[in-house]
C-alpha cells in the first residue's frame, strides 16, 4: 500500500504560525486545529491549492488539549456538516468541552507565579476569543486505539503524557509517521524554555517514543529550538527526530537538576521575574521573559514543585548518558 501523502496547514498567529497537519487517507484526517480562525483562514486555502475539500475531512485527532489546539475543533467540526468524528484524551477533554477549563489550568498552575491581577480576565477573554466552540468529543482515547481511515489506513493511538495528562502520538501504522503535537519541547519555541506539567511522565514519554515508537517520520507542533537557538522544522526525518528526542531528554536532565537543587534549598521569593525559581534560571542559562504566555517557565517550574511535594523520593535530578 502506498504511503499516506501527509500535508503540514499553517494557521497565522500573533507571533505564532499554528500548524495542522492533512492526512490523504480515504477518510481524511487533520490533526489538531489551531485556533477558531484556522479552519477558515489557514486549513482551506491550503487545501484547496491541493485539490482538496474541508468539508470532506471526517477524522478530528487532537493530539492535547492546549487552546492553540482544539481552539478551531468546533468550527472545522461544523465545515465538515458535523460529519468528522473528534478524538482527544479523556484527560484532556475537559478543555475541550469548556473555555472555563482553560481559566482554571492557568489559576492552578502559571497563574499562581505571574502575580498578574489581570490574568484571570486575559485568559478568560482569550479562550473566548480563540475557541470556536465548546465540544463534546465523539471518541475518548487513553492509548492503544486503532482508528481506521478507511482503505487498510489505520492510526494507532499511543498515551504520551507530561507535556499535558492527555497529550497523545498518533501513528500512521506502516511508515511510522507520528504526530506528537507538543510532547517533544527540545529547549522549548518561541519562550525558549520547555513546558510540561508532568516532568516523570514527560521524561518516560520522551524515552518511549525514543524506544518504542521509534518516528520515521516525526511531526511537531511548533518548530522548536536546539541549544543554540536554532528552530527544527516541524517535520522530521529519522534521524532528525532522534537529535530531538535525544536533546529533549538532555534538558529535562538539567533543569530537574537545578529545580531539585532549589527545591531541596526552600523556594523564596525576591524581586526576580523568575521568583521563587531564580536559581533554577540561574543554573540553567535561561534569560527569557518568564512572564510571556503561554509561560513555559512556571508551568514546569509548578510540575517539578508538585512532584517533590507529593513524591520527596522521586525528584532526583537525571543526567542523560552520551
Amino acid at each position: 500500500m502506498a504511503e499516506v501523502a501527509i500535508h503540514p496547514l499553517v494557521s497565522p498567529w500573533g507571533r505564532f504560525g499554528l500548524y495542522s497537519f492533512y492526512l490523504d487517507a480515504p477518510e481524511p484526517a487533520i490533526v489538531d486545529t489551531g485556533i477558531a480562525s484556522s479552519p477558515a483562514e489557514g486549513m482551506a486555502p491550503a487545501l484547496e491549492a491541493i485539490g482538496r475539500r474541508i468539508e470532506d475531512v471526517r477524522w478530528i485527532l487532537l493530539t492535547h488539549g492546549h487552546i492553540d489546539h482544539v481552539g478551531g475543533a468546533h468550527a472545522l467540526w461544523e465545515m465538515t456538516g458535523r460529519r468528522a468524528k473528534v478524538v482527544i484524551h479523556e484527560a484532556d477533554a475537559p478543555l475541550l468541552r469548556s473555555r472555563r477549563g482553560h481559566v482554571e489550568e492557568y489559576l492552578a498552575g502559571r497563574g499562581r507565579y505571574l502575580h498578574d491581577p489581570e490574568g484571570e480576565t486575559k485568559v478568560t477573554a482569550a479562550a473566548n476569543a480563540v475557541i470556536s466552540g465548546e465540544l463534546e468529543p465523539t471518541t475518548l482515547v487513553r492509548g492503544g486505539e486503532v482508528l481506521s481511515l478507511g482503505g487498510g489506513v489505520t492510526v494507532s493511538v499511543h498515551s504520551i503524557p507530561g507535556h499535558t495528562a492527555g497529550s497523545v502520538a498518533y501513528v500512521v501504522d506502516g511508515q511510522r509517521s507520528v504526530f506528537v503535537g507538543d510532547a517533544v519541547q527540545v529547549h522549548g519555541a518561541a519562550n525558549g524554555f520547555p513546558g510540561f506539567e508532568h516532568p516523570t511522565a514527560y521524561r518516560t514519554s520522551l524515552e518511549y517514543l525514543r524506544d518504542e515508537v521509534r518516528p520515521r517520520h516525526l511531526y511537531l507542533g511548533h518548530p522548536y529550538r536546539r541549544a543554540d537557538g536554532t528552530a527544527y522544522g516541524v517535520e522530521l526525518d529519522a534521524a532528525q527526530a532522534a537529535e530531538a528526542l535525544h536533546e529533549s531528554l538532555q534538558i529535562e536532565g538539567r533543569v530537574a537538576a537545578a529545580a531539585h537543587d532549589c527545591l531541596c534549598a526552600g523556594l523564596r521569593e525576591s524581586a526576580s521575574p523568575y521568583s521563587p525559581f531564580a536559581p533554577v534560571a540561574a543554573q540553567v542559562g535561561y534569560e527569557n521573559d518568564p512572564t510571556l504566555e503561554p509561560s513555559p517557565f512556571f508551568t514546569s517550574m509548578h510540575g517539578y514543585r508538585t512532584q517533590y511535594e507529593n513524591e520527596p523520593r522521586e525528584t532526583t535530578g537525571h543526567t542523560e548518558t552520551q
